[in-house]
């Protein structure tokens, strides 16, 4: 074997395998053509043979080609059936009247009105609406003393429409029909028919001062009570002051209605002194309900704590944490 120069060629040695036998008997390999998996002619350095699986050791490697197809001869293969035509469907053309004519709005700066939206979530309230809604949420977040959580346990509406009936039979007469009155005493007195004072209906008493005044001394006979006085300190002792001197209490919701009662805007509390006969048979009625759902429950009202009521995320995640331990434990168990 010549020996190679910087320059030469190396020439390879392979082992051609006869098909016949399982000796190899090495020759010098020549370029050849060989048709790749890719169908391209590429040249190999091989041994000019190739065994029906198209293989060939070279260098130690088992390099897997294609069989080399004779011209004029096509690969048999599987033919693969044709993909079936999509049917497509007529679709319906639109009937586009020609009266109405399309315009396109653009909502772009300067351009056409943006349409409506809800906005409520970007309102600036104003301070007393803030104060009230978190308020309401501190009430329901925090631990809230008996005393205090006694006042949302108001009066049933039918009840309490009942009441508000009666007591607006005895309304305090306004500043107008005052003055009415005392005008036809002095037009009376000027003509000489003497002056004789008119005697004073009963009508509700109204203001915390007053009410605390007729309960210590029991000359109450009902006593109402609102349920949104703010603040709360104002009444918070009144309902063991009426259980303890004996007078009947109850809650009522809303300020507001009491305050109508005596020509006010709000009212904290009004009683009951004195009723008509005609009415003393539907006063009986209230005080007996009223008496049996405040004053005999006291015990009971004091006891009952309120508020620790979680919001809507706090329950998610309690929820979730709960989920998981479930899952857990089960997985354990089997």
């Amino acid at each position: 074997m010549p020996a190679a120069g910087p320059g030469a060629r190396r020439r390879k040695q392979c082992w051609m395998l006869d098909p016949g036998t399982s000796t190899g008997v090495p020759t010098t390999a020549t370029p050849e053509p060989v048709r790749s998996c890719s169908g391209r002619r590429q040249q190999r350095t091989h041994l000019g043979g190739l065994d029906d699986l198209g293989e060939v050791v070279h260098d130690g490697l088992d390099v897997v080609l294609e069989p080399l197809v004779p011209k004029g001869k096509k690969a048999k293969g599987k033919k693969v059936a044709p993909a079936p035509a999509v049917v497509k469907k007529q679709e319906a053309k639109k009937v586009v009247n020609p009266l109405f004519e399309k315009r396109p709005k653009n909502f772009g700066i300067g351009q056409d009105i943006q349409p409506k939206r809800d906005l409520t979530r970007f309102v600036k309230w104003p301070r007393y609406i803030r104060l009230q809604r978190q308020r309401a949420i501190l009430y329901k977040r925090l631990k809230v003393p008996p005393a205090i959580n006694q006042f949302t346990q108001a009066l049933d509406r039918q009840t309490a429409t009942q009441l508000l009936k009666l007591a607006h039979k005895y309304r305090p007469e306004t500043k107008q029909e005052k003055k009415q009155r005392l005008l036809a005493r002095a037009e009376k007195k000027a003509a000489g028919k003497g002056d004789v004072p008119t005697k004073r209906p009963p009508v509700l008493r109204a203001g915390v001062n007053t009410v605390t005044t007729l309960v210590e001394n029991k000359k109450a006979q009902l006593v109402v009570i609102a349920h949104d006085v703010d603040p709360i300190e104002l009444v918070v002792f009144l309902p063991a002051l009426c259980r303890k001197m004996g007078v009947p209490y109850c809650i009522i919701k809303g300020k507001a209605r009491l305050g109508r009662l005596v020509h006010r805007k709000t009212c904290t509390t009004v009683a009951f002194t004195q009723v008509n006969s005609e009415d003393k048979g539907a006063l009986a009625k209230l005080v007996e309900a009223i008496r049996t759902n405040y004053n005999d429950r006291y015990d009971e009202i004091r006891r009952h704590w309120g508020g620790n009521v979680l919001g809507p995320k706090s329950v998610a995640r309690i929820a979730k944490l709960e989920k998981a331990k479930a899952k857990e434990l089960a997985t354990k168990l089997g």
